[in-house]
């Protein structure tokens, strides 16, 4: 057996939404560390195309950039449509495009809830789906990954994000419904759950890191981008081919207590 191969990218292409930055950019570069041809799918056109850039300096690597909006199915038309344009047949789809507005249940408007819902599950599927019927059409069959979060299994406090909970319990349940119909077509769906990750964004947040830190065992910390590479890596290997509608929570053991 060739371990080294079986999870080795070489030759795999794909893309990773919200892969501008935080835990989508650390993906990205390890995956075209590996060896993987990787497309940098962002919202943010600007910050893709430095990314992007950065990444395939960095690595030597194929690493493009490509604007969407996970939220508009005709942004993910045009965008998949670009993406077989520059690498024609697709191994592995990444969804990890998310968001959330931090507002109290009781006061979140109608725009707002919807926003979060629109990104994190109903863009998840767009991409999903644009990925699976590329791979169906070049009879490639591949890897689907999601970006779910811990929040599917336990709210999160002090914070007030139940609707960023509720999502992320959808993708949960609709990676497992997507393996399921996918897998005649030899497509595997996939997520993974993160704990709390000190993206830019989170590491910001000085006053909360303390909260989240002490409802973890002792002796356990909170998770950089980092921590989570090996769970991608595994996914969009061949290490994985019998891996189909799974969840891996990582957490650093915070849902456990």
């Amino acid at each position: 057996m060739d371990v080294k191969k079986l999870f080795s990218l070489e030759g795999k292409k794909g893309f990773i939404t919200g892969g501008a930055q935080g835990i989508g950019r650390t993906i990205a570069q390890a995956f075209a560390e590996l060896g993987a041809e990787v497309a940098i799918v962002d919202i943010n056109a600007q910050k893709a195309q430095e990314t992007a850039a950065q990444i395939a300096a960095a690595t030597g690597g194929r690493v493009l950039a490509l604007p969407c909006d996970v939220a508009d199915p005709a942004s993910v038309g045009q965008m998949i449509e670009q993406y077989e344009k520059d690498f024609t047949t697709i191994n592995f789809a990444v969804n990890n495009a998310g968001i959330f507005t931090g507002d109290a249940a009781l006061d979140i408007s109608p725009a707002a809830f919807k926003s979060v819902i629109d990104v994190n599950l109903t863009g998840m599927f767009f991409t999903a789906q644009a990925a699976a019927r590329l791979m169906v059409k070049h009879k490639t069959g591949g890897s689907i990954i999601s970006t779910a979060s811990m929040s599917a299994h336990i709210i999160n406090v002090p914070q007030t994000i139940a609707n960023y909970c509720a999502t992320k319990a959808a993708v949960v349940h609709l990676s497992k419904g997507l393996a399921v119909e996918w897998a005649k077509y030899n497509i595997r769906v996939n997520c993974i759950s993160p704990g709390y990750i000190q993206t830019e964004l989170i590491a910001s947040l000085k006053d909360l890191l303390p909260i989240w830190s002490a409802k973890m065992p002792e002796g356990s910390r909170l998770g950089y981008p980092e921590d989570l590479i090996g769970a991608f890596v595994y996914f969009a290997s061949d290490a994985s081919l019998f891996a189909n509608g799974t969840e891996l929570v990582i957490d650093g053991g915070y849902t456990i207590l």
